[in-house]
């Protein structure tokens, strides 16, 4: 597992870590049951403050990306479906949002972006990979 952080980002610290769990997560970078770093560790390895890193552990096992197990350490929780899809329905929503903002500095109107969304979707450029 690779974390990268910011540090000009107006993102902060504890959220960025975050997101590169769920995305090793999302990817299958990281698989269920995996054992993350400890807290010290992880802190040690990123050289940052202890607290924020268990600030994201926090931060993630309330979101269910996480279990710790008292004495055992942490690890990848199973993933639920629900939550996987979730994950990746605001990936979309991002995506769309931009998409919009765009299309508004262009006077694309919306039937015009509808359609070409359409198009996109039943075309070949939603069957190919990232």
């Amino acid at each position: 597992m690779k974390i990268v952080l910011l540090n000009g980002s107006s993102t902060p610290i504890y959220e960025q870590i975050m997101n590169a769990i769920k995305e090793n997560v999302k990817n299958g970078t990281l698989s269920a049951e995996a054992q993350l770093p400890s807290v010290r560790q992880l802190s040690r390895e990123l050289g940052i403050s202890i607290l924020t890193v268990k600030k994201a552990y926090d931060g993630l096992e309330a979101e269910g990306f996480i279990v710790v197990r008292q004495g055992l350490g942490t690890f990848v929780a199973p993933m639920d479906p629900n939550l996987l899809r979730e994950e990746k329905q605001k990936e979309v929503e991002a995506s769309l949002t931009h998409a919009c903002q765009v299309a508004k500095t262009i006077d694309l109107g919306e039937t015009e972006l509808v359609a070409l969304l359409q198009y996109i979707y039943e075309g070949d450029a939603c069957n190919e990979p990232n």
